[in-house]
Parts: structure tokens; C-alpha cells; sequence
């Protein structure tokens, strides 16, 4: 990332007459995308905005996993923090953020989490003691698979490893003592969620409009990074696998350098999205490392939109008010953990020419 050497000439537009904040909340919204393109153009020409090419200072807006299953309440895996609202607001938010800084902001790359019916973290790949698949929100580990609690589905073998079952089982072993071993996670079966083809894996309505307004506004690439289809790795981040190494030391899975390099090529990357427990949290832990190979320095480079991610919290349907399982906290202290060592922790509702170091 190249280093800022005058001030940032910041305008902020106003937010476009079509845009409803109540959309944020309707799963089935989609926008008309013919007319998007032409009120583009329009606003385009209206505000006299000038292209992303001529930005003096590149500035990548990462936007994680905004998708339906995690957007709303019918979403597989929603992702309502403790508010219960958390991603429908984020959305809302981040909508609004993109329009007002639209002639700040070069690029906006979008990541989707992208899965297949069997895959490493849905029951659908485990089978228990009875012979049926396990529940989802339940962790399997290197214990319970020695004790023969449970097993990978033989009947996934031929196309996962080409029949060799023997293989598959010293591989689930090998992968869950990895995730064990690094201290991070132990594997979580989630239900099926964001799958390719369902009605969950397309981005929310108004971010794929604030995205696409964007874009055409403003001539930028607005690109797509899929994520998480590998079927014997998780892929929380949007960087790298969990485990990248096969038990044999043949690659599982591969990091994902191109976007790494877009990213560490920009002035500034500003960073957003669902959910700050889990997937924005291991992006982050990710880039953070990344930068540790080259420059320390480019960690001053990165905004993170506290008040546009939640955190995974499942209330207990069994006590008003309790959860089966909160993330927040990990989140909390992971966003400490990246201000300590030198990212900016940032609100969307702040002027960008007021945040540290935008401008010297």
C-alpha cells in the first residue's frame, strides 16, 4: 500500500431518492437492475462524479458475506447479534455508507460463502453411533473420532477421494487435530447454509444495489470472490482455508494470493460484513498475518466498520433472553486485539476525511 502524502478531498454525496432502508429487512427484494444502471448513469452525470481510475489514493471497500442465509431472520444462519436486528442494520448501514462515499471509495469487492450439500462442517458428511447424520451447532473432535462417535459418511467416498474410505477417515482424523493444534476452532457442523443454487447464496438486495450502483457510477470492477466450496476444509476467511495440508502433505486447499495482492495494493481497505465472530474475524486474523510477512507499517492501512458486523449469537427458544451460543465476546476482543496492533476500529457514520490516517 502505497503512503498518502497530501489531504484527502472528501465529498460526501447524498443518499439516492430510490434507496429504502426498509428493504434492508425484505428478504425477497431485488432490484430492478436495467433502471439501477440507467439512475447510475444519471447520478453520474448529475454530481459530475469522476471515474475510479482517476483516484489519487485507492481505496477497497471488502464487504464479507452479506448474504441472505446471514441477513435476515428466514436465512439459514442468521445473523442477529444480541440486538436480534444486528445483520438487517448492518446492511442498512452499510448501504448508506457506500452511497454517501461513493466518490471516495474506488472499489467494493463482495465475498460469498459458497457450499455444496456435503461438506466438512454439515452433519450431511458425519454419521454418529446410530448410523444417522449428527445435529448442526455441535462440535466434532479428534476424541470423538477415535472413539468411534462418529465417522465420515462412507457413502460420499467415491467422489471425495475416489473410493478410498481408509484415506477419508486418517484425513478427518489428521484435519480436526490441525484445527485443535492451531488453537483457533474446533470444527463446527453448521446446518446447510449459503449453498450454490438456493435461494440463500445471493448477496442482500440493497447491498448487490449499493454494489452495483457503485460500479456503474464510478466504472470500478465491482468483483465476486467465492469461498468455502473446498468439501474437506472450512473457509472462514476470505484469504485461506483453515487447514492447507493434507495428511499425506499433499495441498488440501490453496490461499488465495490474488486477493491478498489487491488488498495490499490498495491505500486503504476499509472492511465489513458478517459475521465479525467468525468470517470478518478470520479475514482479518488472516491479512494481519499476511502483513506480518512484508510490512508492519501497511496495518495502519486497514478500517474496520464496527457498527456494520455482528456477531453469531442463537437465542435459547427455551429462555427469553438467553442464548445457546454467543460469539460476541470473541468478537469484542478480536476488534481490541486488531486496534492494538495498529488497525483502525471506525464508525460508518464518521466523516472518512476525519478517520486516522486517511490524510497527511
Amino acid at each position: 500500500m502505497r503512503t498518502p502524502s497530501t489531504h484527502l478531498n472528501v465529498r460526501e454525496l447524498p443518499i439516492p431518492d430510490f434507496y429504502d432502508s426498509n428493504r434492508a429487512r425484505q428478504w425477497s427484494y431485488a432490484p430492478d437492475q436495467q433502471a439501477l444502471f440507467l439512475a447510475a448513469q444519471d447520478w453520474r452525470r448529475k454530481h459530475a462524479i469522476r471515474p475510479s481510475a482517476q483516484d489519487r489514493l485507492k481505496i477497497q471497500l471488502l464487504l464479507i458475506d452479506l448474504q441472505k442465509d446471514f441477513c435476515f431472520p428466514q436465512g439459514a444462519l442468521y445473523v442477529g447479534g444480541r440486538s436480534g436486528t444486528g445483520a438487517m442494520d448492518d446492511s442498512d448501514r452499510i448501504a448508506r455508507f457506500l452511497y454517501r462515499n461513493l466518490e471516495v471509495i474506488t472499489d467494493v469487492t463482495c465475498t460469498l460463502d459458497t457450499h455444496f450439500p456435503f461438506q466438512i462442517f454439515s452433519p450431511s458428511f458425519w454419521l454418529g453411533e446410530d448410523g444417522q447424520a449428527p445435529a448442526a451447532h455441535q462440535e466434532i473432535t479428534v476424541e470423538m473420532i477415535r472413539g468411534g462417535r462418529v465417522r465420515p459418511n462412507p457413502d460420499i467416498a467415491w467422489w471425495v477421494c475416489d473410493g478410498d474410505y481408509e484415506w477419508l477417515q486418517r484425513q478427518v482424523e489428521f484435519y480436526c487435530q490441525e484445527l485443535e493444534k492451531a488453537g483457533k476452532y474446533k470444527l463446527y457442523l453448521w446446518p446447510p447454509h449459503c449453498i450454490l443454487g438456493s435461494d440463500g447464496h445471493p448477496l442482500a438486495g440493497v447491498i448487490h444495489e449499493a454494489r452495483m450502483f457503485h460500479a456503474w457510477a464510478r466504472g470500478a470492477k465491482g468483483w465476486i470472490e467465492s469461498k468455502g466450496d473446498y468439501p474437506l476444509t472450512e473457509n472462514y476467511s476470505a484469504l485461506a482455508p483453515e487447514v492447507l495440508m493434507r495428511f499425506d502433505g499433499r495441498p488440501l486447499a490453496h490461499r488465495n494470493s490474488e486477493l491478498v495482492q489487491t488488498l495490499l495494493r490498495s491505500d486503504a481497505v476499509i472492511v465489513a460484513g458478517q459475521a465479525a465472530s467468525h468470517c470478518v474475524k478470520s479475514t482479518i486474523d488472516d491479512l494481519l498475518g499476511e502483513i506480518a510477512t512484508r510490512n508492519e507499517e501497511l496495518v495502519r492501512k486497514i478500517y474496520l466498520l464496527r457498527d456494520c458486523m455482528s456477531s453469531v449469537a442463537v437465542p435459547d427458544p427455551q429462555r427469553l433472553g438467553e442464548f445457546l451460543f454467543d460469539f460476541t465476546q470473541q468478537a469484542e476482543e478480536a476488534l481490541d486485539r486488531f486496534a492494538a496492533a495498529g488497525m483502525h476500529v471506525v464508525s460508518s457514520a464518521e466523516p472518512i476525511a476525519g478517520w486516522p490516517g486517511i490524510s497527511r
